[in-house]
C-alpha cells in the first residue's frame, strides 16, 4: 500500500476544504439571486444532458452520486416546483423516469448564469493554463484508476 506523505495529506485537506467552500459560495450566490439550492442544479443539468432529457430515478441517483432515497426526495421537491415530471417505466412498473420540463430547463439556464460566474470568479481565475492542464491530468488519472478498480 502506498504511503501518504505530509505534502499529499496537506493537499488532500486543501482540496476538500476548497471544494466545500466553493460549493458553499455557489450556494450563497444562488440564494442571493433568489434561486433554488445547489443540489437542484445538479439534478437539472443531469436531466438536460440525458437522452430525451430523462433518466430513471435509479440512474439519476448513480449520476448524482447519492442514494435512491435522496434522489427520490429531491425529485419530489423539483416535481412540486414544476421543474420535472415523472413518467412510469413501461417495462418495469416499479420504476419511474424523471423528465425535465420546459420550466426546469429555464431554471437550469438561470442557475447556470450564476454558477458559471461563481466558477470563474472563485475557481478559474486562480488557475493558470498550466495549472488547469496539470489538475485535469491528475484528476482524470485518479478517476480512471477508480473506475478500473470498480469494474
Amino acid at each position: 500500500m502506498a504511503e501518504l506523505d505530509s505534502a499529499q495529506n496537506s493537499l488532500w485537506k486543501l482540496f476538500l476544504t476548497a471544494h466545500t467552500r466553493l460549493v458553499e459560495r455557489a450556494e450563497h450566490e444562488f440564494k442571493q439571486a433568489g434561486l433554488p439550492p445547489f443540489e437542484w442544479y445538479d439534478l437539472l443539468i443531469a436531466l438536460k444532458q440525458a437522452p430525451e432529457k430523462r433518466l430513471r430515478l435509479s440512474d439519476l441517483a448513480e449520476v448524482l452520486l447519492v442514494n435512491r432515497t435522496s434522489v427520490t426526495r429531491l425529485a419530489d421537491r423539483l416535481e412540486k416546483a414544476g421543474l420535472i415530471r415523472r413518467e412510469l417505466c413501461q417495462d418495469d412498473r416499479r420504476g419511474a423516469f424523471a423528465v425535465l420540463t420546459e420550466a426546469g430547463l429555464e431554471m437550469q439556464e438561470k442557475m447556470w448564469t450564476v454558477y458559471a460566474h461563481s466558477i470563474a470568479q472563485h475557481f478559474g481565475r486562480h488557475l493558470t493554463p498550466n495549472d488547469t492542464t496539470a489538475f485535469t491530468k491528475a484528476l482524470s488519472a485518479m478517476l480512471t484508476a477508480l473506475d478500473e478498480k470498480s469494474s
